[in-house]
């Protein structure tokens, strides 16, 4: 009688819900997308290499533009280039993957999934020979072996691994916008980081203050420069504070960081949000 109750409190709880949302709007993720931090973990095959110095972040900075971010937490060396087939013309940057290699692959092998974030592109060899290709740091390529064999790990070359997508966890720590070095008053440029959940952005988009001369209070959609880098060429003077809002690529979520960009706002300064996806 008990489960029979129980059953027939959820079946009520989806209808009230469901005559909530037909009377007024409601916030949830649109059903084409998915969320990755309920999604089933789903493994897919790739070939794996690392570059870089053995226990280093394969490279100062990489494709993506974070710069010398990748070797401090929370990326923590912990990151790799990606061949074409997921760099997807930067489009991937940020996003986060578990990476693994079994004993049957090598024996020193651990089995045991590394996260690791996309912050680097891998333009030749094995990268673009295979359909999926995760050209690693060195630390990361060692995170995969058995604790105290990771130089012998390091000595297999081309390796077979299994990856999946999953979201990105830092520990909850708030988006950052570091500015672009070119960025003055009429062009705004910026890196984002540390989006939790999806990791990857779909749409950028920026609202500055209303000028003396202007009415407009509107959002004013960035390109993707390159990379991580989002950019507006607004042709005129932008008037901050600034206020930017993303939009989630797989979730479809959408975060408001407000008045992020201050006045006074300077090239190649870095501003922390309030804000995150998890």
């Amino acid at each position: 009688m008990a489960l029979f109750a129980i059953s027939h409190l959820v079946i009520l709880s989806h209808i009230l819900i469901a005559l909530v949302c037909f009377t007024s709007p409601c916030f949830s993720f649109k059903a084409k997308h998915f969320n990755l931090t309920t999604s089933a973990t789903h493994w897919s095959s790739a070939g794996a290499t690392w570059y870089g110095s053995p226990d280093g972040a394969g490279s100062d900075g990489g494709s993506c533009g974070y710069g010398n971010a990748v070797s401090q937490a929370p990326f923590s060396s912990l990151v790799t280039g990606i061949g074409p087939s997921l760099y997807k013309s930067g489009k991937e940057c940020g996003a986060c993957y578990q990476v693994k290699c079994t004993k049957k692959v090598h024996p020193m092998c651990s089995g045991k999934g590394v996260r690791v974030v996309i912050t680097d592109f891998c333009p030749g060899g094995p990268c673009v020979s295979q359909s999926a290709h995760f050209d690693l740091s060195g630390t990361a390529f060692g995170s995969m072996a058995i604790p105290g064999h990771e130089h012998k790990l390091r000595d297999a070359g081309v390796l077979q691994i299994r990856y999946a997508r999953v979201a990105c966890d830092y520990s909850r720590k708030n988006i950052v916008f570091h500015i672009d070095q070119g960025s003055n008053p009429e062009y705004f440029a910026v890196v984002i980081e540390f989006e939790e959940g999806d990791g990857d952005l779909a749409k950028v988009e920026l609202k500055e203050t209303k000028s003396s001369t202007s009415t407009t209070d509107q959002w004013r959609k960035m390109q993707q420069s390159w990379g991580a880098v989002w950019k507006l060429d607004a042709g005129s003077e932008l008037h901050p504070p600034f206020s930017i809002r993303l939009t989630s690529q797989y979730s479809d979520q959408i975060l408001v960081a407000k008045n992020v960009i201050p006045t006074g706002w300077q090239p190649g300064a870095t501003y922390r949000s309030l804000v995150n996806y998890i």
